[in-house]
């Protein structure tokens, strides 16, 4: 029976790590547009790029360093990708996800979701932190199209609870107990490269989505197909088109992620600790 390709380039990618460290994390962590600095937390064990690892996807967007970082969050072993890659640069869904499965088949057991998303939700203000109750996969291609790879999951994968209660109540009590502010609510990812028109933005209001952006969902998809716990916050960086005078640019993304990143850094490391 012919092994397939998509698997096939996890075990190579697998086997290129391995060739470099034998680290293996608990909780994977993902970092979001200007969240990068959270990795100045881990005590670093070693560091791998992802220009080593033969076929891995390399991100190109301003603000995503491109690497894993293998280490300790107080006593949690954890793999940080410092710098995601996104469906709209060019790669094939498929690609997209390899970094979520490699963390998976590396021994992670957890995957920590963050990203900076717009504000939907008329209360959210830039600068807030949401829990990412749900999400909506309607808008981003399936990354479990195609052949199935029966190595990681089944065919249909159920998503009743993407979001793992009890990770998400201890992000809350964590929050609560550091006197942090925390929205919750439901995350829809985009396409992107372009920012939402306002049309958009009131269609998604209607949808029930509070936070939209262009990562996340379809590497939760790709996380639950194979087993992870998955929990995740979304850092709001600006108000959605049409909720704010402002046109949208990348630099106010940045910049929102840069003030709510001493806050957003507590809530991580905290919550981390207790995922032990």
């Amino acid at each position: 029976m012919s092994v397939n390709p998509i698997y096939e380039k996890l075990t190579s990618c697998v086997e290129a790590v391995r060739a470099r460290t034998d680290f293996v994390p608990k909780v994977a962590i993902v970092l979001g547009s200007g969240l990068g600095d959270y990795a100045k937390q881990i005590r670093v064990e070693t560091e791998v790029s992802y220009a080593d690892i033969p076929g891995f996807p390399v991100s190109t967007v301003p603000g995503h360093a491109g690497k894993f970082i293998f280490g300790y969050v107080g006593d949690v072993p954890v793999v940080c990708m410092k710098g995601r890659v996104h469906y709209y640069e060019g790669y094939a869904i498929s690609d997209v996800v390899i970094p979520i499965r490699l963390m998976k088949l590396l021994g992670a057991e957890i995957l920590f979701l963050t990203n900076a998303a717009g504000g939907v939700n008329t209360s959210f203000h830039a600068g807030d932190l949401m829990l990412i109750r749900d999400h909506i996969a309607a808008f981003a291609p399936n990354p479990l199209i195609g052949p199935n790879v029966d190595e990681l999951g089944t065919r249909f994968p159920d998503m009743s609870e993407v979001y793992d209660r009890k990770l998400s109540q201890i992000i809350l009590d964590t929050a609560q107990e550091y006197d942090v502010y925390l929205q919750e609510g439901v995350y829809t990812q985009m396409t992107g490269p372009s920012y939402e028109s306002p049309a958009d933005v009131k269609m998604l209001r209607v949808l029930g989505c509070d936070a939209v952006g262009m990562s996340t969902v379809v590497e939760a998809i790709a996380a639950r197909h194979c087993g992870m716990r998955i929990c995740g916050i979304s850092c709001i960086s600006n108000l959605a088109a049409g909720l704010s005078p402002n046109p949208l640019n990348h630099k106010e993304v940045q910049e929102a992620a840069d003030k709510a990143a001493p806050k957003f850094q507590k809530l991580v490391t905290e919550s981390v600790k207790k995922f032990a």
